[in-house]
């Protein structure tokens, strides 16, 4: 099993810049690729960007790309989201999620390739 803590949202005015962390631990969690996805209300949940185990892999939606910078502490096995000029439009619940082939370093982009999640963090960016 693969425990998942999340931190990092709030409220933000357009412009603004915050940090997501994302803590994994167990079950090999440290040889596993990770992502962050996000749900807008009324809306399904969408990938945000995702890293290999090592860091050395990422990849990005490309509404969020460059503004968003997804990288991985291997030490403490924390992957963080730094938010940079957030817009109205990012204003979401952000997940973390756990994926799945170990020392893999493809990145998968749907949910399908996620087994574990976190239980979100709010991000809203205020007009």
């Amino acid at each position: 099993q693969v425990q998942i803590v999340e931190s990092g949202g709030g409220l933000v005015q357009t412009g603004g810049s915050l940090k997501l962390s994302c803590a994994a631990s167990g079950r090999s969690a440290s040889s596993l690729p990770m992502g962050w996805f996000r749900q807008a209300p009324g809306k399904e949940r969408e990938f945000v960007a995702a890293v290999s185990y090592n860091g050395g892999s990422t990849a990005y939606q490309n509404s969020v790309e460059p503004r968003f910078t997804i990288s991985r502490d291997s030490a403490t096995n924390t992957v963080y989201l730094q938010l940079n000029n957030l817009q109205p439009a990012d204003t979401a619940v952000y997940y973390c999620a756990v994926g799945r082939g170990r020392y893999y370093t493809m990145l998968a982009r749907s949910e399908d390739g996620y087994d574990y999640w976190g239980q979100g963090t709010q991000v809203t960016v205020s007009s």
